[in-house]
């Protein structure tokens, strides 16, 4: 017999346009469910990810998360963080929040209101610094591209696991079709000035490994990541907070993600957030 039926949201993220950014699915009470009834819901939902919400444990936190795609299980996710919030702020009836505290395997992130919506402070990075030379041929071969068409390049993981490269053009990262890659690996390019209509300064892919290692995966909008090129690009001095940051574009999607620095140089990272599916969802 199925269990008792738990509310259950699926909210678009990092896009104005309902439908336009990337979706996740929200459990927003899986108390009592084991980790197995987790992972089938997941896989069941076949979307990037799906969060399970929970009592926090930690002082100071509204609730925990967990983030869980259909092969595994990820400390910290970015649009799965604001759609998450999203939900719940609407589930505990005060959409118009302006400070949540989210608890996940990551610690506790931040999350405010702001004109766009809503944004989460960045987590610090579990890895940076430059990619080893052997894994930047490897990563330029999948790509596509010749090693000296990646202008620079770092680990920028805070959780998902990035390396992240930087190429020349808008262009050129529009027209990546990769193959099996060695690790997950988001690409970015600086734009022209007046080349987005939105003024975006920054166009991003993601690409992730499937499963068995053997395809590739196209993240639409991914805040994780976007979360940790800003910490990387703003850095180095390649850009300056505010800006607009742009994905999805390949993917028929209209992502759009807005970066800021706080007055102590932490990094958010924000965009809108629609509720588009709402109902119960029981095993």
């Amino acid at each position: 017999m199925p269990s008792r039926p738990r509310p259950f949201a699926q909210v678009d993220v990092f896009s104005a346009q309902p439908c336009g950014g990337n979706p996740v699915a929200v459990v927003l009470d899986a108390e009592g469910w084991e980790d197995e009834e987790l992972r089938r819901v997941a896989r069941w939902t076949n979307l990037s990810e799906t969060t399970f919400v929970l009592p926090p444990t930690q002082p100071g936190a509204d609730y925990r998360v967990r983030i869980l795609t259909p092969t595994t299980e990820f400390p910290f996710a970015g649009h799965p963080t604001l759609g998450t919030c999203h939900a719940w702020l609407e589930a505990v009836g005060e959409p118009g929040r302006e400070h949540v505290v989210q608890e996940c395997a990551a610690g506790l992130i931040a999350i405010r209101r702001t004109p766009d919506g809503l944004a989460f402070a960045a987590p610090p990075l579990l890895r940076s610094g430059p990619v080893e030379e052997a894994l930047l041929d490897e990563i330029a071969a999948a790509l596509g591209v010749a090693r000296g068409d990646i202008v620079d390049a770092a680990w920028a993981d805070n959780g998902p696991g990035w390396a992240a490269v930087l190429l020349g053009s808008v262009d050129a990262v529009l027209a990546l079709r990769p193959g099996p890659l060695p690790v997950d690996v988001g690409v970015a390019a600086l734009t022209a000035a007046g080349e987005d209509p939105d003024g975006a300064a920054l166009e991003v892919r993601a690409f992730c490994r499937d499963g068995d290692g053997q395809g590739v995966l196209e993240d639409p909008v991914t805040g994780s990541l976007n979360a940790s090129l800003a910490g990387w690009l703003l850095g180095a001095a390649r850009l300056r907070a505010p800006y607009l940051a742009r994905q999805g574009t390949v993917l028929g999607r209209s992502g759009r993600i807005h970066i800021t620095q706080d007055e102590d140089g932490g990094v958010w990272v924000g965009g809108a957030t629609t509720t588009v599916v709402t109902g119960t969802v029981a095993i």
